[in-house]
Parts: structure tokens; sequence; C-alpha cells
């Protein structure tokens, strides 16, 4: 785990974002969720890819959702804007937890979202705590993965959904380090999604979906391409090159080739507690 947190701290994350939005012409006393898009949805597809992940959750407004492996909080924050759900992120990142606490409050969702530090794999809830979950790019770091859906499980009531988004293994062959949740193999742990769904089964869960999101990746990868074609090559003021730190272009060059190679894609799985 010291590995796993070295790699996502930052050490003044806080202070690097709130500089960045200055110096990108945001008023810091007006600042909407929408704003923080840029930097704190931390999975393949940013902000589009939450929109439509959450248009695929039968998720009822006031839910008490829970947020696994929650980063900078976007995700909770957009389910708690949009959703109006009652968000409880978890994540072992320290720092992580820190900022979202202080996004929530500058975007004023301090009433709808909180965020505390934990693990995935020992959640610190009672039994059928939350009506939904969700899990964005969070599986990659966790090898116990049926660990991890049995506690889910035990903290969900039955019939709540379980929407997962992870980077899964879609073909045999190595992988270039860094990358986006990993700067070497040791805190990597990518699966494919038929054993993500053999797992779920074995924790108490009914798979209802799943989708691959390659050639949504790729497309995104493309515009990517063809704003720097057109001249559009400079890092802009306020992205996620901020969270990723001095690796960001290794990181993002690296998971780009996988994908396109076909090693592995972005995927949807969601389910059901039964």
């Amino acid at each position: 785990m010291d590995a796993l947190k070295q790699h996502y701290t930052h050490g003044g994350l806080a202070e690097a974002i709130l500089d960045s939005l200055a110096a990108a012409g945001k008023d810091l006393a007006r600042l909407a969720p929408a704003d923080l898009a840029p930097v704190d949805e931390f999975h393949i597809g940013g902000r589009p890819a939450t929109i439509d992940f959450a248009g695929r959750l039968p998720v009822e407004p006031k839910t008490p959702l829970l947020d696994i492996g929650c980063g900078l909080g976007g995700a909770s924050r957009y389910f708690a804007a949009e959703r109006d759900c009652r968000v409880t992120g978890i994540d072992l990142t320290e720092e992580y937890v820190r900022v979202a606490t202080e996004l929530a409050r500058l975007v004023g969702l301090s009433h709808r979202v909180s965020f505390i530090h934990g693990s995935a794999v020992a959640l610190p809830f009672a039994p059928a705590s939350f009506g939904g979950a969700i899990m964005l790019h969070v599986g990659m770091n966790i090898d116990d993965k049926g660990q991890l859906f049995g506690e889910v499980r035990r903290v969900l009531r039955p019939g709540a959904v379980f929407g997962i988004y992870d980077v899964m293994r879609e073909a045999e062959g190595s992988l270039a380090y860094p990358l986006p949740w990993a700067s070497t193999p040791d805190t990597s742990f990518l699966a494919t999604a038929n054993t993500y769904g053999a797992l779920l089964q074995q924790a108490g869960f009914e798979i209802v979906g799943r989708r691959s999101r390659r050639e949504f990746a790729l497309a995104g990868f493309a515009a990517m391409r063809a704003r720097a074609a057109q001249g559009d090559a400079a890092a802009p003021l306020f992205g996620l090159h901020i969270v990723m730190g001095a690796e960001a272009g290794s990181k993002t060059a690296n998971l780009m080739d996988q994908v396109e190679r076909g090693l592995i894609a972005p995927t949807e799985i969601i389910c059901r507690a039964v």
C-alpha cells in the first residue's frame, strides 16, 4: 500500500489546483462543479465518460451512494449535483481526501458529499449502509478483487446497483510503464471483464450490463491528436497533468498506445446486489 500511496500523493495538490484555476481565469468564489472537471475526473474520457456512465445507473434522488476510490471527488460531486444523491467517497490517499473535501466546499456541495480516508478492501461501514455504489478506474490497483467485491456487497442493500468503470485486460502482452494508475507493474493488477464478472457473481451480484468503451476511448485519443495537429499542442493551464505530475506525458502516451494495440480498454460493468 505504501507504493500505491506514493504513486498518487502529490504533496501540494490543493495549492496547485487553486493556483491553476486562478491562472485560467476562474473566480474561486464562484466555482461550479463543472469548472473542476478538467482535473477531478481522473479516468479515460473525463466528464463525458462520467455523464454517460451515470445515465446507465438507475440511482434515485436522495440515494446514499458510495464512491469507492473517489480520488479528488469529481464523480461524487457529479452524482450529488446532477442526480441529487448523498455521496460518501472513500480513498486510500489522504491528500486526495483532503483536496476532495476542500473542492466540495468551494462548489457548495459539502452538505451532499463527504470524503473519508480508508481502504476499499476493508470498508469502515455497517452492513447495508448504501443504496448504490460506483467505482471508476480503481480496480487496476487492487489485487484481491474478490475481497473488494465482497466488501462492497456487504455494505450495499439488496437490490442496490453497483457500477464499475475500470481499465481491463483485453489481450495478453507486456505493458509499458508508467501508466496513470501505476509507475511500475508492482501496483498494477489488471484483470479481464470475464474475471470481474465471475468474482462479482461469487460476491453476490447479478450482472445486468457490460460493455467495452474502447471505441469511445479511441475517439477521444483521435480528438486529442487532431487538436495537437492544429497547433493546440501546448499543455492547458488546468488539466490532469497537475494530478499526474512530471510523468504525465509518458503516462498518457503509454495508455493511448496500449488501448490502441488492443491490450487494455476501459470497460463498464453494471450489476445489482442479490
